[in-house]
């Protein structure tokens, strides 16, 4: 009977072995940092040429902000935004990215001089000093990686604030843009 049983075992490890195959693809976090701003502006048409930052009467908006404000473990809270002016549908833009195990974190900045950013869909909104911060939480919704989006008026013009953050180390990722308005509201240059 002993011999029957290890028989059994023995063939059905050999037919479910058999039927294991590997999954092909990359993770969730392989995918750049950002997802589709719902930005959208009033009331003239976006910007058609890439201004460098730092040429408008407001100076550098992304100078404004740094490793250090932000609460993620980075080797030097010194460093410069990992990438600068990749979005030229706006004056400006930066992107500060780094890993959290295999999942990548981050918060992204665009600015638009002389007219306010709005949300095309939003579900909240706070006071951050005299401001009124829109944003759209998106940590539940599965089309993008959990990430929180904020708008203000600022310097004259608009500001987003994306966050995204799917490790939930960090505490809520809608409370990290709130601190990142925090600081750009501390410094704000005049528009």
């Amino acid at each position: 009977m002993r011999r029957v049983v290890i028989s059994f075992l023995v063939a059905a490890l050999g037919v479910t072995s058999a039927c294991s195959y590997t999954v092909n693809g990359t993770p969730v976090s392989a995918k750049a940092l950002d997802v589709d701003p719902p930005f959208s502006s009033q009331p003239s048409a976006p910007s058609t040429t890439k201004r460098p930052a730092g040429n408008g009467s407001v100076g550098d908006i992304c100078s404004l902000v740094g490793w250090g404000d932000l609460p993620y473990d980075v080797r030097d809270k010194n460093a410069k935004p990992t990438e600068t002016d990749y979005d030229a549908t706006f004056d400006q833009s930066c992107k500060w990215q780094t890993s959290v195990g295999d999942l990548d974190v981050g918060v992204t900045l665009r600015f638009r001089e002389g007219r306010p950013i709005s949300l095309d869909q939003s579900n909240g909104e706070f006071q951050v000093g005299d401001r009124k911060v829109t944003y759209f939480d998106r940590t539940t919704d599965p089309s993008v990686q959990p990430s929180c989006v904020l708008v203000m008026d600022y310097a004259g013009g608009g500001v987003g604030i994306i966050v995204i953050d799917g490790s939930a180390r960090f505490g809520p990722i809608c409370d990290q843009g709130k601190k990142v308005a925090e600081v750009l509201l501390a410094k704000e240059p005049n528009g």
